[in-house]
């Protein structure tokens, strides 16, 4: 690419994602060249600083490193600059925690290549709108304050994966695009660390710069938990008309079952309709999931389901309310059933040694998850879709094999599981920190 070509694709991205932003862009140059006009060079020592507003985090390792920047909440297009002149590299880019925006971008050798993507930046803080009053969400200490900080804490963090002299310059500037919010369990929540994952944090890499994808699910919760700590007030104080809500709620409010004045087909499809009801009060387009399935087999062979009432009532919910569903729990069935027995552990987390989680996914399944999210978004013809990535393909029934999956594992490990799940409880010790603060 020349540098004429390189400019001009710079420009473009900027026009696109600015649209009637006024805000001056921010513009970083990494390694030891000199910085152009309007940009800032960034040694690769240099750390992040509170009064700087940027710098890496501490704790590069294993051929990732973490780069963060101080930003208002919003949506913001982000772009960078790959290759290097010493050999060929491939670059994963996720933000904030590990949700994936750019998979293997490889470059040759002395070439360079832009992309851009939308990154969702938030705070805890609830500004007051029509229908909301001001206030903040009740986070989950200290999963979400200190484990999870980087969700909430006024920065962008982005991960780079691969050679760390791949990334040679990063942009980002505001972005009035459309957003879709996600809302759910621990199968939906962006998850701290290696070997669990979600499709809530997959499903950003099948997304053009055209959409920002926000994640306000969280492990253990239910409807009801939504409304209590006012995560849904969240969404609705950030929402603009046109954005899109996906909720996945079922593994947890199946348990709610036990306190004698909970059901399927009664308080949780009533909490559905006050979910819905507020959300089109602020312009946008509520959408069901219904609960993807835990991994199960009978004798024979075949998937044995453990959510069917849920999925009906998901599916019964949006006829009656007239809102798009989009059938995860059949779509995981069929994915499962492609894999078999035994290969479908590979996409399952093993936290340790022997030890298996039969409900929560690895980045491979999660991954595939995303991938049938994404296929649900389109055949319900969710407007939104029209901005999955030109190359989105796939059939439940015909998964991607896992030999073929290449996106890189993060770091951070834990081997506690996620919350929620108390007939498997955890495996061992939690390993993972947040963020020094």
């Amino acid at each position: 690419m020349t540098n004429r070509s390189l400019a001009l694709a710079l420009t473009v991205a900027t026009l696109l994602a600015t649209q009637a932003h006024a805000a001056a862009p921010t513009r970083f140059v990494f390694g030891a060249a000199a910085a152009p006009a309007g940009h800032t060079r960034v040694a690769p020592g240099t750390l992040y600083d509170a009064a700087r507003g940027y710098g890496f985090e501490p704790g590069a390792e294993e051929g990732a490193r973490y780069f963060s920047v101080d930003l208002p909440e919003g949506n913001y297009a982000v772009t960078v600059v790959l290759g290097d002149d010493g050999g060929v590299t491939a670059t994963t880019v996720k933000s904030e925690l590990r949700r994936l925006m750019l998979e293997n971008v490889v470059v040759a050798a002395g070439q360079k290549v832009v992309r851009t993507f939308v990154a969702n930046v938030r705070t805890a803080r609830i500004a007051a709108v029509p229908g909301v009053a001001a206030g903040v969400v009740d986070l989950k200490a200290p999963r979400e304050t200190e484990t999870e900080a980087w969700n909430w804490d006024g920065r962008l963090t982005l991960e780079f994966n691969g050679s760390p002299t791949a990334v040679q310059r990063l942009e980002i500037v505001p972005a009035r695009v459309p957003t879709v919010f996600l809302l759910g369990d621990s199968t939906v929540s962006d998850q701290p660390g290696e070997p669990f994952n979600s499709w809530g944090q997959m499903l950003p890499r099948f997304f053009g710069p055209g959409v920002a994808v926000s994640n306000h699910a969280q492990s253990g919760e239910t409807y009801r938990d939504s409304l209590a700590r006012r995560r849904i007030d969240k969404i609705l104080s950030m929402m603009q008309p046109g954005d899109t809500l996906l909720m996945q709620f079922g593994h947890n409010d199946q348990k709610q079952i036990k306190d004698g004045r909970s059901g399927p087909f009664t308080t949780y499809k009533a909490e559905i309709k006050t979910h819905v009801d507020a959300v089109r009060a602020r312009g946008g387009l509520p959408v069901l999931v219904s609960p993807v399935e835990r991994r199960a087999f009978d004798e024979a062979g075949q998937v044995k389901p453990s959510l069917t009432d849920y999925a009906e009532a998901a599916r019964q919910s949006a006829r009656e309310l007239d809102v798009p569903f989009i059938d995860l729990n059949t779509y995981s069935k069929t994915i499962y059933g492609a894999l078999g027995v035994e290969g479908s552990t590979a996409a399952f987390a093993s936290p340790a040694p022997g030890k298996l989680d039969n409900t929560h996914h690895n980045s491979y399944g999660s991954y595939l998850m995303a991938k049938a999210v994404a296929l649900g978004m389109r055949q319900a013809g969710i407007p939104l879709a029209v901005h999955l990535v030109p190359e989105f393909r796939f059939d439940p029934a015909h998964p991607d094999p896992v030999a073929g999956f290449t996106v890189p594992p993060s770091p951070r490990r834990t081997q506690q599981r996620p919350l929620g799940d108390e007939g498997n409880p955890p495996v061992g010790p939690k390993t993972v920190n947040g963020r020094t603060q």
